[in-house]
């Protein structure tokens, strides 16, 4: 049944009549007093002053009638008005909120009861895996947004909003996002359920190749880097209101078994206003400065993942601390393609295809564009798309 919803023109059609009714029920209320006084009396000669006393009381109850009326409607107007606003605010659920036919309230709450398998942890919580009743593995994060003592644990506005931004964020499907499936609100935190992936992040995989315990071939690393540039398009381009990711690094990318990624964490840390987002090697120049995170600012942190892929290295790597790495990584990989010399930036287990050469080299001055310090200078992640997927057949 379709609810109905409280306008401002009906309201105000409401105490316009109100108004009139009430100044016509004072002209008649005058007018009968004025007609039973002439029955009890009979009329007696009446001087001017006489005359004009009556009329001036009648006016001026006229005038005290309208005006009560009128107070009266605004004031009636305004409760109205406080109580529609509550009426349609958003309560504050208890126990388990699910999204997904799979997971049974019930089956939730046990399992989360249960000892869990940390899998990792970030500056707002920890990932966990847990299973379910029915067999299903799942990824739970104890989402933290409060500090602690901080007031706004206590706050229903605050866990209201928050709810209502994890309502949104539950809604959204794209087979390059991890897709919030269930959550539950705890008295200092939020349990947040997502599918467990078992082949881990970006981070996991790039340490493995490091390590000389995995190949990871060119195919696959700009098959991550379009899944990764896919996702932000839908999240900058497609979603209404624009959603940001505020923390891409390659911890919140994750891979399934065919190594498409999957982004995690956005848009959570737009909940957790305190979380210092400046402290990543993976963070736009503007996060130093002004702190006014865009779109743009997902670019860059892209753009830093790119070089990951393309280099092998970390940037918080010792190395980029040095002067002449220019400070960062993209500003070595600026260096170098100025100088010609962009072979020497890519990853050696990369190196032998001729034609995939060509395509990596193209690859590092998009990366370089992304990381320019001006957010007007870098593309758009609607722009990115073609140019990563022109470089290969997806």
């Amino acid at each position: 049944m379709e609810k109905r919803r409280y306008s401002p023109q009906v309201s105000n059609r409401k105490v316009t009549a109100s108004l009139l009714f009430l100044f016509i029920l004072c002209l008649y209320d005058a007018s009968v007093q004025c007609q039973e006084s002439g029955k009890v009396t009979p009329p007696s000669p009446s001087t001017p002053t006489q005359s004009k006393n009556g009329l001036k009381r009648i006016l001026i109850s006229i005038f005290l009638g309208v005006l009560t009326g009128l107070i009266g409607a605004i004031i009636f107007a305004f409760v109205v008005r406080l109580l529609v606003r509550y009426m349609k605010r958003t309560p504050i659920l208890k126990g388990p909120v699910i999204f997904s036919p799979k997971i049974t309230p019930k089956s939730l709450q046990s399992a989360l009861e249960n000892e869990n398998q940390l899998l990792g942890s970030s500056s707002n919580g920890k990932y966990y895996r847990t299973a379910l009743d029915n067999g299903l593995t799942i990824a739970v994060k104890r989402f933290e947004p409060f500090e602690i003592g901080s007031p706004e644990r206590q706050s229903k506005s605050v866990k209201r909003r928050i709810q209502q931004e994890l309502e949104m964020l539950a809604g959204l499907r794209h087979r390059n996002l991890m897709s919030l499936r269930a959550y539950v609100r705890e008295p200092d935190r939020f349990s947040l359920v997502y599918d467990y992936v078992p082949t881990g992040s970006l981070e996991d995989a790039m340490n493995r190749v490091r390590e000389n315990e995995l190949q990871l071939g060119w195919e696959f690393r700009l098959r991550i880097a379009v899944g990764v540039i896919k996702g932000l398009r839908y999240l900058h381009f497609e979603c209404g209101p624009q959603i940001l990711h505020y923390n891409l690094k390659p911890r919140n990318v994750i891979l399934d078994a065919e190594f498409e990624p999957r982004l995690a964490d956005f848009g959570l840390a737009k909940l957790t206003p305190n979380l210092d987002r400046a402290t990543s090697g993976y963070s736009a120049p503007e996060c130093f400065q002004d702190c006014r995170y865009s779109d743009k600012s997902d670019v860059f942190s892209f753009g830093v993942i790119l070089g990951v892929l393309l280099t092998g290295r970390d940037p918080t790597d010792p190395f980029f601390g040095e002067t002449a790495s220019g400070g960062s990584l993209g500003c070595w990989l600026r260096h170098l393609q100025q100088a010609g010399e962009a072979r020497e930036a890519l990853d050696k287990s990369l190196l032998g295809e001729e034609v995939e050469e060509d395509e990596m080299l193209m690859a590092v001055r998009i990366a370089v564009v992304c990381q320019s310090d001006m957010p007007a200078d870098r593309p758009s992640s609607d722009e990115l798309v073609p140019m990563l997927s022109q470089l290969h057949s997806f």
